[in-house]
């Protein structure tokens, strides 16, 4: 007599902290907006000890800000962040490029190219969230390349908290000559060109493009917060 395996569900901390991520991530709870716990329960149908759980997490990623007297907010979007992300973008990501050299970078690559093909996937299937999703995959498998845990922490939490900016930059058509579809082109062409550059251990080539593909991000989310 066969037996009935019965799939483990998640725990409820795990899914109110899935459910309230997407929300933020894709801008439905808005910068600075108040998380009071009360209304969350009954947005999400869960309860209060599963939302304070995700909320801690979410404290822990820095998307939500503890306020005394206040409760939990979300973490507001400035210029002031924004330019203190890109700059650590800038700094980290081009790190990556000087520790490589040293390494051996072809178990990363794979991954590297799955995380491409999900963007493109996602890119067709119209899915903002996954491309948002895919493409953090790929600078992460790309931090990973240079062999450093201390490096890797630093690109996983910048590029964590750039997840809302990246959900502007793919969702959003801004005036700088160029249609989100364009936008779309030049993400999978540098993705390859990081991929390829990495193969070749060409780390000038490979700054290069990690630079302008940081900076094309920027002017991006600058030009959409200044209008």
């Amino acid at each position: 007599m066969n037996k009935v395996v019965k799939k483990s569900k998640q725990p409820l901390g795990i899914i109110a902290y899935q459910k309230i991520y997407q929300k933020i991530i894709i801008l439905e709870y808005k910068p600075g907006q108040s998380l009071e716990e009360k209304r969350l329960m009954e947005e999400l149908d869960l309860g209060r000890t599963p939302i304070r759980e995700a909320l801690l997490r979410l404290i822990g990623e820095k998307m939500v800000e503890s306020k005394p007297g206040k409760g939990s907010i979300v973490r507001p979007i400035t210029l002031q962040n924004i330019k203190a992300t890109f700059e650590m973008m800038r700094i980290l990501e081009t790190g990556v490029a000087d520790l490589m050299v040293r390494h051996n970078v072809a178990p990363f690559l794979e991954p590297m190219m799955a995380a491409s093909q999900a963007v493109k996937l996602a890119i067709a299937e119209k899915d903002v969230l996954g491309l948002v999703e895919a493409n953090h995959d790929f600078h992460l498998n790309y931090a990973r390349c240079s062999y450093n845990d201390y490096l890797f922490s630093y690109v996983n939490e910048i590029r964590g908290e750039a997840k809302r900016l990246s959900y502007l930059s793919y969702s959003t058509e801004v005036n700088l000559g160029i249609s989100l579809t364009e936008h779309y082109q030049s993400v999978i062409c540098e993705h390859d060109k990081i991929v390829t550059y990495l193969r070749e251990k060409n780390p000038e080539k490979l700054k290069a493009t990690v630079l302008k593909h940081i900076e094309t991000f920027q002017r991006r989310i600058v030009q959409y917060i200044s209008t």
